[in-house]
């Protein structure tokens, strides 16, 4: 059975840095993107990866954060840096098992719990 597992939310400092994990199983994957949403607001898509050579961010994160990945897709990361206040939200791993990758949510098959980042200014 399928299942995603996030971790490495926490409550930081603005200017602070924070790194997520994602732990996938059960999975044959080939897209992998991190979104988070904060309450009130539509859920975001933060990163996205392809491939080590192929990843996009939002405006947003751009410069801040960044996504990998292990060789055989069985983690996902996010690394976080120089956070925000406006970062605060549950942030969520998804995959999408379409063959050409998407940041549309409602396309994602599988999706995790989420873990919870708060930035305090």
């Amino acid at each position: 059975q399928a299942q995603l597992m996030e971790s490495g939310g926490a409550s930081v400092q603005a200017g602070g840095s924070l790194s997520l994990s994602c732990v996938a199983s059960g999975l044959s994957v080939s897209c992998m993107s991190w979104f988070r949403q904060a309450p009130g607001k539509e859920r975001e898509r933060v990163a996205r990866i392809v491939s080590a050579d192929s990843t996009s961010y939002a405006d947003s994160v751009k410069g801040r954060f960044t996504i990998s990945k292990d060789n055989a897709w069985n983690t996902l990361y996010l690394q976080m840096n120089s956070l925000k206040p406006e970062d605060t939200a549950m942030y969520y791993c998804a995959v999408y098992l379409g063959l050409v990758c998407t940041d549309d949510p409602g396309r994602y098959s599988y999706w995790g719990q989420g873990t919870q980042v708060t930035v305090s200014s």
